[in-house]
């Protein structure tokens, strides 16, 4: 099957552009909670891991130090070095393709090639959803960044608590089971409850380590949290 005409090569496609387009939030919010041009394309570049990156911003946003706002990056993430692993068993890159596998691996080219069974077709979705994603998103963080500064003082637009709000829009159509989401509640009243009593950007550390337990001791499927939180391929299935 040509390149052009492969099934999986058109959802990477597609949800690259999708994916990439959002890329334009984070750069205008990044600037707006304080972090340059240049940081902003740093993290997006080196990063490149959109809840993780909306997670740093969001701490200092709120006036957080930069040792909270890399531990909540990092606890989310985590996942990332799950799909790794997965995806080095199934794909098998080789020399320097391993360390771009190991960047482009992310919710979205994972999904890509774990939802097609032909070999293939796993690697032309890995790869096209993963390098299509990875420089749409960057390019438009830079328009994001760009237009930001242009906007000035972000408490002027009231977009000084937007990077939260932005971080609530992608983790709330995640919560699809009542587990999920009473952790969910919980950790959010521990985090309301810590606020008063300990500096900026450790509630969230403290809420992570709530939910870790909860998990931990939680009575839900084995293998629930492991997968990818997109599927690019559920409109193709209602087609």
């Amino acid at each position: 099957m040509k390149f052009s005409r492969s099934p999986a090569v058109r959802v990477g496609v597609s949800i690259a552009v999708a994916t990439g387009l959002y890329g334009v939030s984070f750069g205008a919010l990044s600037v707006a909670s304080g972090l340059d041009l240049w940081q902003t394309m740093a993290l997006s570049l080196l990063l490149f891991s959109g809840g993780s990156q909306f997670a740093f911003i969001g701490v200092v946003g709120g006036g957080g130090s930069g040792v909270a706002a890399m531990s909540a990056s990092a606890l989310l993430g985590i996942r990332n070095a799950v799909y790794g692993m997965q995806m080095n068993a199934l794909l098998r890159p080789r020399r320097w393709r391993r360390l771009a596998a190991a960047q482009v691996t992310i919710d979205e080219s994972t999904a890509t090639a774990t939802g097609q069974s032909d070999p293939l077709e796993q690697a032309r979705g890995f790869w096209t959803a993963g390098v299509g994603i990875y420089i749409l998103w960057n390019a438009f963080t830079l328009v994001g960044a760009l237009v930001g500064n242009a906007l000035g003082d972000p408490a002027r637009w009231g977009l000084d608590g937007a990077a939260v709000a932005a971080f609530l829009g992608l983790l709330w159509p995640r919560l699809k089971a009542r587990e999920p989401a009473a952790i969910a509640v919980v950790c959010a009243l521990v985090t309301l409850l810590a606020v008063p009593f300990v500096p900026s950007g450790v509630p969230i550390l403290i809420a992570a380590a709530v939910a870790g337990l909860l998990g931990w001791f939680s009575r839900g499927p084995s293998r629930e949290g492991l997968e990818p939180d997109v599927d690019p391929y559920s409109s193709e299935e209602r087609a």
